[in-house]
C-alpha cells in the first residue's frame, strides 16, 4: 500500500504580525510532549525512590538541565557533524534552529554533561543517575521522529516494492504543486517514487521496544552500569540497522563501502559502550530504593 504524505508540519498558524507569520510546529509540539513524559515518569520514579537522597525540587532542576543538554548539544552536534562546512561558510547558522537540523548523538552528549554537573553538585555516583534516567528517555526520542515524519524530512530510500510512503518533499517533485501531487498519485504515477517510513521505524523501535525493555528491566533494582548500558546498546543497533533503508544526509553521504553512514559511525561507539557497562555491571552494587520521608509539619 502506498501512502501520500499530506500532513502540514504546522500545527497552528498565529495571527500575523506586520511582515512576520508566527506558527507552531508539530515539531515543537513534540518536543513538549517529550519532556512532558519525562517529567511524569522521572517524578514516578523519584516517588519510588529510584534516586535516593533526590527529591522533586532536585529532580526539576535535573531535568531543566537536561533540557538544555538535548536542546544545545543537539544543536551543536548536528553541525558539527553534518553540516561543519554550512558553518564555516555561515557560522552565524548555528543559531538558527528553526531552520532545523538536531543531533541525536549530540544531544547526548549534551544531557551527559548536564547530568555530570549536577551529579557532581548533589554528590552522586554519575551512573546511579543515569540509570535512573535511562528509563524516561525513550518516549521522548519516539515523538521526536514522529515529528521527523510530520514535518517529511529524515525519510528512507525508495521501497521499489509497491509500497511505502510519497514524501512531497522528495527532490523528484521539486516545484511541483499540492494539486498535481495528488493528481498524479491517483493515477499511481508515483508509486515508483514511494519511500520506506524510515522515521517511524525509529519511533518504533527506538521510542516504544525501547521504553518497553528499559521499564520493565529497571522495574527491580539492578546493577549499577545495566540500565545504562542496556539503553546505549539497544539504540545503537537500533539505530545503526535502520540506518541502512535510510537516505544519508546529503551533505555527507557515504562516508564508505557504499553504504556506512555517519549514523552508523556514531553509533558504533554507543554499541561498544554498552556492551562494556553490561560487563562492568556484574559486579557492580545494587543500588536499593528508599522511599521519600514525609515532610516534617510539626512545629
Amino acid at each position: 500500500m502506498t501512502i501520500l504524505h499530506q500532513i502540514d508540519p504546522i500545527a497552528v498558524h498565529l495571527p500575523q504580525i506586520g511582515a512576520f507569520q508566527p506558527s507552531i510546529h508539530w515539531y515543537g509540539l513534540m518536543y513538549l510532549l517529550a519532556f512532558g513524559v519525562a517529567w511524569l515518569l522521572g517524578r514516578r520514579r523519584i516517588r519510588a525512590g529510584r534516586l535516593p537522597g533526590v527529591d522533586a525540587e532536585a529532580f526539576g532542576d535535573l531535568l531543566f538541565y537536561g533540557i538544555l543538554g538535548v536542546i544545545l548539544g543537539g544543536r551543536i552536534g548536528y553541525v558539527l557533524f553534518y553540516a561543519f562546512g554550512d558553518l564555516l561558510r555561515d557560522p552565524l547558522m548555528l543559531v538558527r534552529v528553526w531552520d532545523g537540523g538536531m543531533s541525536f548523538h549530540g544531544g547526548l552528549l549534551g544531557v551527559l554533561a548536564a547530568a555530570a554537573w549536577w551529579t557532581r553538585k548533589h554528590r552522586l555516583h554519575f551512573f546511579d543517575v543515569m540509570d535512573f534516567v535511562a528509563p524516561w528517555v525513550p518516549p521522548g526520542l519516539g515523538f521526536g521522529r514522529i515529528g521527523n515524519y510530520i514535518g517529511a524530512e529524515l525519510w528512507g530510500k525508495y521501497t521499489q516494492a509497491g509500497w511505502g510512503v510519497v514524501f512531497p518533499t522528495d527532490p523528484a517533485f521539486q516545484g511541483w504543486s499540492a494539486e498535481r501531487l495528488q493528481a498524479e498519485f491517483a493515477t499511481g504515477a508515483l508509486d515508483p517514487f514511494a519511500r520506506h517510513p524510515s522515521q517511524l521505524y525509529q519511533a518504533f523501535l527506538e521510542g516504544l521496544v525501547m521504553f518497553t525493555v528499559l521499564w520493565w528491566f529497571s522495574r527491580k533494582p539492578r546493577p549499577r552500569y545495566a540500565v545504562s548500558g542496556l539503553f546505549a546498546l539497544l539504540y545503537g543497533v537500533f539505530r545503526f540497522i535502520v540506518e541502512f533503508v535510510r537516505v544519508p544526509d546529503a551533505e555527507l553521504g557515504y562516508l564508505a563501502f557504499g553504504w556506512l553512514t555517519m549514523g552508523q559511525v556514531l553509533s558504533l561507539p554507543l554499541i561498544a559502550l554498552g556492551v562494556f557497562l553490561l560487563w562492568k555491571s556484574r559486579n557492580a552494587p545494587v543500588l536499593q530504593p528508599v522511599a521519600p520521608t514525609a515532610p516534617d509539619t510539626t512545629k
